[in-house]
């Protein structure tokens, strides 16, 4: 992409005039003049000046020694560039540190190796540590101490340049990494706006990003450990690259073949991540593969569930199999924004289609190891599942061969799909594509499956096969009862058949398992106070160890809630029908006499308000983390509104119901005030208004109106606390102002909205992601519901970081308040861990 190795033209001080042997020790300086040069010849360590910098802008770097046309291939000080004047050097010092500063003492660049490393220009006094200096003839500065242990080199600290036998990686488990960021401009050094680096979360994938935009994305990791690329234009070059895949970390080194000449992946200035060759006949650097390498290859261009099409003479994009375009004529005119649509709706018993040679779209979701049938199996028995991906990583482990297998939620996640084809510049070789199998309308099922199921069964098998179907029917006759009876059991406790479900709702598909209560009290040594780890608003929580091992949450409904019964029910009804990795899942609940108990998976980190309003707890929470609850929250409510078999209104979204799993995923909980909506039903009308002040849309608690963008508004809400650490309620450092929406809007108006950013995160959060979440939290709690974004939106706005998004108008908390609280209080339910009023008064 960055043209790092033209972008520099002359020296300001030629670095032939002095040259000195591989390394540099104690006692011994680098100074512009001098260089340092490899054992070998091929690069060379010094200082350089960009041909047009005015004054004269000294930088330290390396560059190849015997290639005439000056290429740097890593700079050391690239945001404290020195004057000429300033007459710069390069010292070694007896603290094992390598300093770089200016004739006044004042520090430009240090390794800072160690906690004593001087604040101030060193001495260059005595050969005292034996530490030393090296500049190898791959390029790497490696820094040794006495005994030869590095200490510090340049690979790990790559500029805009990937060289042969760099390693650029990504932690598992802290997600720390390095990455290629280009230079600012063809003679500008300082730090520019592209960058490339590995994701590794979900799953292998390396992006390109125009600051925090993604600008290209490769095609997901299939389990190469070694891929080779020839190029016929040269056939002395042949590019290896070798993926190495350990518990703690992910790494990618690329090699050459033996008498090759320079080669170099840079990420340019321009955006474009190249692969370049040095022509010894034409003097000149030439580009063997480029990524982005055409215009519909950039990240999201052909939109959503729209593909570019390599396959083509000229790669254009073009609708999955099953979609049309949104708007036709744009289409037809090569705008492809708004992406595609299905022609026909799909159905559960869908089936799927095989599309081969296929850069497998981005939003995907990993599940555990799956074998090929089973990862088919799982996205099928997910109604919400419209495409999934397979690949045999092809390495063995204690359990065997690891696999993976990707699944995709909704036609909202289909973004940045290529059909591959044969291309001279794109760097995505042939062993990175894999088949997408995409659910398709109107497909049987059975078409899936090979032809040789075809094949006619022997009359003794049918009568084999037969048989079994009887006796498993039977089977499932006498369990379908007891569940029904169970279930019967379950809806008579209480009253009748209530506002919040539909009718047809509450009685098909209903199997769960029933445990009893005799062992959960043996379990929870009768209700222990030990084994209590929270309180909901409507009865206890209790961690509990099952006889399988398993640990699990169980919640007891109070026996005195007037709301219990119906809570249960909704809770029961509503969880055991969703599934979805950012909702709390339902493993099984009791019904016997008064009691009334519903069991969770356990999650460890519990709540995020304890988390986040914890003042010794929230610095736990960095940007990164921060910014992946606040897109999985969206996702979990995008299934509610839209994905899910029932249209659901949760009604009481807030930190207290995000619970957190061990690697920190949010998961929705509380579905007791949980609201089913038919299939051509927007809102509703309720004088029984449930849920937690300062979260509820003002139309819903003022007027009882409710719709899917009143939990819009709650997500609003929950956004802006997540970004700022701060309660709704709080008044802590909000200026005077009433709440956290009048702050926030406030300093969005005056341009300082950045200052909303939690004080403990500021030193690593992203600036760009942080003011799309604010933009959008005002988005979302604006006054008119009508002017709130549905959750697809803000999926899709999130998810690609957009910045081209409309003005927010007045919150809702601006609004003049049509009747008191008073008047409401006798028909208003809320949860014990309520908000004060004040919150909801307008302003």
């Amino acid at each position: 992409m960055n043209s790092i190795s033209i972008c520099v033209a002359a020296f300001l001080f030629l670095p032939a005039l002095c040259t000195s042997d591989d390394r540099l020790v104690p006692g011994k300086s680098l100074s512009p003049g001098t260089t340092i040069i490899s054992d070998g010849g091929a690069f060379a360590l010094g200082f350089f000046s960009p041909s047009n910098s005015t004054p004269k802008k000294l930088y330290l770097g390396i560059w190849y020694n015997n290639i005439p046309r000056l290429t740097v291939v890593w700079v050391a000080n690239r945001e404290a560039p020195a004057i000429s004047s300033s007459t710069p050097s390069l010292v070694l010092t007896d603290n094992s540190n390598l300093v770089m500063s200016d004739v006044n003492g004042r520090v430009l660049w240090t390794t800072n190796t160690t906690t004593a490393a001087s604040s101030s220009s060193p001495s260059p006094t005595s050969n005292t540590t034996g530490s030393v200096v090296v500049l190898m003839n791959t390029g790497n500065l490696i820094l040794r101490s006495p005994s030869g242990m590095v200490l510090w080199q340049s690979f790990d600290h790559p500029t805009d340049m990937f060289l042969p036998g760099m390693k650029i990686w990504k932690s598992h488990k802290t997600h720390e990494g390095n990455r290629l960021v280009s230079w600012n401009g063809p003679d500008d050094p300082s730090l520019g706006a592209f960058s490339a680096s590995w994701d590794t979360d979900p799953f292998l994938q390396a992006f390109i990003r125009n600051g925090s935009l993604p600008e290209w994305r490769s095609p997901v990791w299939t389990g190469a450990t070694v891929s080779s690329r020839f190029f016929q234009a040269n056939t002395s070059i042949v590019v290896y690259m070798a993926y190495v895949d350990t518990v703690d970390e992910m790494s990618m080194v690329f090699t050459v073949s033996d008498g090759a000449p320079p080669l170099q992946y840079v990420m340019s200035y321009s955006g474009r991540f190249e692969l370049r060759v040095w022509n010894k006949d034409s003097l000149e650097w030439a580009v063997l593969t480029m990524s982005p390498d055409v215009q519909c290859s950039r990240y999201g261009y052909c939109g959503l569930s729209g593909y570019c099409d390599y396959t083509d003479a000229t790669p254009t994009c073009k609708c999955l199999d099953g979609f049309e375009p949104v708007d036709k004529e744009e289409w037809s005119n090569a705008r492809f924004s708004q992406g595609c649509q299905r022609k026909e709706a799909l159905r559960c018993n869908d089936g799927f289609l095989a599309l081969p040679d296929m850069k497998v779209p981005d939003n995907f979701v990993r599940i555990g190891r799956k074998n090929l049938k089973e990862c088919a199996a799982e996205c099928s028995a997910n109604c919400s599942c419209v495409a999934y991906a397979y690949a045999n990583l092809n390495r063995s482990t204690a359990n065997g061969d690891e696999t993976r297998c990707l699944v995709w939620i909704g036609d909202h996640q289909l973004v940045d799909t290529q059909k591959m084809g044969v291309s001279p510049y794109s760097t995505a070789g042939a062993n990175t594509l894999e088949t997408l199998y995409l659910r398709s309308a109107g497909l049987s099922g059975e078409k899936t499956k090979a032809n040789a199921v075809k094949i006619i069964l022997p009359i003794l098998a049918s009568a084999i096969v037969l048989t079994s179907i009887i006796l498993i029917c039977i089977c499932k006759f006498r369990g379908r009862k007891r569940n029904e009876e169970n279930h019967k059991k379950l809806m008579h406790r209480g009253i009748i058949t209530s506002e919040e479900l539909l009718e047809e709702n509450t009685t098909h598909d209903f199997e769960l398992p029933f445990l009893k209560f005799q062992d959960i009290l043996v379990a929870t040594n009768k209700f222990s106070n030990t084994f209590m780890i929270g309180q909901g608003g409507f009865g206890k929580v209790y961690k509990v160890t099952l006889e399988s091992g398993q640990e699990v949450a169980i919640k007891r409904l109070s026996r005195d809630s007037d709301q219990g019964t119906q809570e249960f029910r909704n809770e029961v009804v509503l969880i055991a029908k969703l599934q979805h990795r950012n909702l709390v899942r339902l493993l099984g609940c009791c019904v016997e006499g008064d009691e009334r108990l519903l069991i969770y998976e356990y999650l460890p980190n519990k709540s995020l308000d304890a988390v986040l309003f914890n003042s010794e707890r929230k610095a736990t929470l960095d940007w990164q983390m921060r910014f992946k609850i606040i897109k999985g929250v969206a996702r979990g409510l995008l299934y509610l509104h839209h994905d899910s078999r029932l249209t659901i209104v949760h009604r009481d979204l807030k930190a207290s119901n995000v619970l957190l799993d061990a690697e920190m995923r949010p998961k929705i909980a509380d579905f007791g005030m949980a609201r089913i909506f038919g299939d051509n039903q927007d809102s509703a009308n309720t004088r029984r208004v449930v849920g937690t002040y300062g979260y509820m849309a003002p139309e819903y608690a003022m007027e009882g109106i409710f719709s899917a963008k009143s939990d819009v508004y709650s997500f609003g809400v929950l956004l802006l606390e997540v970004v700022s650490g701060i309660k709704i309620s709080s008044v802590d450092r909000i200026l005077g102002y009433p709440n956290l929406i009048v702050y926030a809007w406030n300093i969005w108006k005056e341009g300082k909205a950045k200052d909303l950013v939690d004080r403990c995160i500021v030193e690593n959060f992203l600036l760009g992601e942080a003011l799309l979440c604010i933009h959008m939290g005002l988005l979302c709690v604006q006054e008119n519901p009508d002017d709130r974004p549905f959750m697809s939106s803000v999926v899709f706005n999130l998810e690609n970081e957009c910045t081209t998004l409309p003005n927010p108008n007045h919150p809702a908390y601006f609004a003049h308040r049509n009747s008191e609280i008073d008047q409401l209080s006798e028909d208003i339910l809320y949860s014990k861990n309520t908000i004060t009023l004040t919150a909801i008064d307008g302003r």
